[in-house]
């Protein structure tokens, strides 16, 4: 730290006020004139300044319950579910009890201190406790130390960082934009093979078009706990690549799976998902030979005559398909798709031949659009870790004037 600047704690230079939730039973807390802002809130905002919020509270609302209105510009904290979360109030509000309100005093430029919370927010996750969800107190908030210079050094800090910030925020931007369009790219030529069939393409119901020992069926219903060295099995919460692989799997006993052998696992096959996110898609490794899966997944395994396995992935995750799984997609706490439906679903697909030459096209784009995922992903991350040591050399006095 600089020398000539004091070391304080955020409780000698801010009143922290506690947040609270008039309540929700009561009509006549609610729908008044009283901004209110909860972590969730907060959590949506790009923008650090926050002059409206999605719910507001009365005069009663705040007089029978321990919401607090904080003066503008002042500092917000969510202290829990998460901790960290910061936007500064460009008027009146009320915060709930996730929240702390940090107002400075004034030695303490209020924007200085956003920076510096934003600078600090690992710490304060460190100094939270809690079984459920962690929460850091008010006394310990209190307690933590900020470095304070003079206030027209905090201001010129700020002017410096509000200037860098401004910079990051433009090239984090650039490379999402990028990003997405690399992704748009992809999907585009994906959706317009199928949304444009030529000459020659045939259509089947999906029960006409899978090997006649694929019975498209459910899997094991109740898998039971881990079992060591047990029976591999894939559940819809693997679904999150394209290639399941088999180290990633839970195991149980095999004798759960016995009832259940026409859902055993050849390797190579589509996997559907078919409960929760249903007309998730991926495939089993060649390694998952014996596997099985839960009930939430089906097995595909295209007829060799009429689709070749990679454009049989692709086929499934076209809009096309896609569209009539939602639609056949019903339950409101859970959804799910029935078999019966299911083998009713349309495909339209072209002569193998063809559908090899757009297998090929499409997993050599692919794999160009990972590429460019994982170049733009790596520079959004050089960007956070900018921003990261930018803010420590500000605190730590390194950061002479732009």
């Amino acid at each position: 730290m600089k020398m000539g600047w004091e070391v304080k704690t955020l409780g000698k230079v801010c009143e922290i006020v506690n947040g609270g939730t008039p309540k929700t039973i009561v009509p006549e807390y609610w729908n008044g004139k009283h901004l209110w802002i909860t972590p969730a809130e907060m959590g949506k905002r790009l923008n650090p300044f926050v002059g409206e919020t999605e719910r507001r509270i009365t005069d009663l609302g705040l007089k029978d319950s321990s919401a607090q209105l904080l003066p503008a510009n002042s500092i917000i904290l969510s202290s829990r579910a998460p901790i960290g979360h910061l936007v500064i109030n460009t008027a009146p509000m009320a915060t709930n009890q996730g929240c702390k309100g940090l107002v400075p005093n004034n030695n303490l430029y209020f924007k200085y201190l956003y920076y510096y919370l934003g600078s600090i927010v690992d710490l304060l996750n460190a100094l939270g406790t809690g079984a459920t969800f962690k929460e850091i107190s008010g006394g310990k908030l209190r307690e933590v130390t900020i470095p304070l210079p003079s206030f027209p050094e905090q201001k010129r800090l700020v002017k410096i960082l509000d200037e860098v910030f401004e910079k990051i925020t433009k090239a984090k931007e650039n490379a999402e934009k990028n990003l997405k369009n690399a992704r748009e790219l992809f999907e585009s030529y994906l959706q317009n093979v199928f949304a444009n069939p030529g000459k020659g393409w045939v259509e089947k119901k999906l029960e006409d078009a899978v090997d006649v020992t694929c019975t498209l069926s459910y899997g094991i219903v109740q898998p039971g706990n881990d079992y060591p060295n047990g029976l591999p099995i894939v559940r819809p919460t693997n679904l999150t690549t394209k290639v399941i692989q088999l180290s990633s799997l839970k195991r149980i006993d095999p004798k759960l799976a016995a009832g259940y052998r026409r859902t055993n696992l050849h390797g190579g096959e589509l996997l559907l998902c078919v409960r929760g996110s249903t007309g998730v898609v991926a495939v089993a490794s060649s390694e998952l030979v014996g596997a099985n899966v839960t009930r939430g997944i089906v097995p595909i395994r295209f007829a060799e005559h009429l689709v070749v396995h990679e454009f049989g992935y692709y086929l499934m995750t076209s809009t096309e398909v896609q569209y009539q799984i939602r639609e056949k997609t019903y339950g409101a706490a859970l959804m799910q798709i029935n078999i019966g439906d299911l083998r009713t679903v349309t495909l339209s697909f072209p002569p193998l031949k063809q559908q090899k030459v757009i297998a090929a096209k499409l997993d050599s784009l692919s794999a160009e659009t990972k590429k460019l995922e994982a170049i733009y992903k790596q520079k959004i991350a050089d960007w956070e870790e900018l921003k990261k040591s930018v803010l420590q050399k500000a605190f730590n006095g390194e950061l002479a004037e732009a």
